[in-house]
């Protein structure tokens, strides 16, 4: 079974900015809520070399349609040059989830 909703998921290095992003897109209804992982250890090649740090996930659960909205402001409230902006589709759900993510990421009237 489809859904309207989908998981947004972004990652940084510093657990104040991860707060700030979960909460704004939250206060702003570009996402239901949004899920800070615990830190990780993340390994990847950036400018050549290879790069070792502690990040932490921030996972939105928002609709398709508000998901273009989500992704600008979270590309400008972001510090890094090239942010993690990925994209899972959600095939199914508690028809009370998919109804509750999708009325509380709606715009206010």
């Amino acid at each position: 079974m489809a859904t309207d909703i989908v998981i947004a998921q972004t990652t940084i290095d510093d657990e104040g900015r991860a707060g700030m992003l979960a909460r704004g897109a939250v206060e702003n209804r570009l996402a239901a809520c949004a899920h800070i992982d615990a830190p990780f250890t993340a390994i990847y090649r950036w400018q050549g070399a290879v790069q070792t740090e502690k990040e932490w996930r921030i996972s939105y659960k928002t609709t398709r349609e508000r998901l273009s909205a989500l992704a600008e402001w979270v590309a400008a409230a972001h510090t890094y040059e090239v942010p993690e902006w990925i994209v899972l589709a959600v095939d199914g759900g508690s028809d009370a989830y998919v109804s509750w993510v999708v009325r509380e990421s709606a715009p206010e009237d």
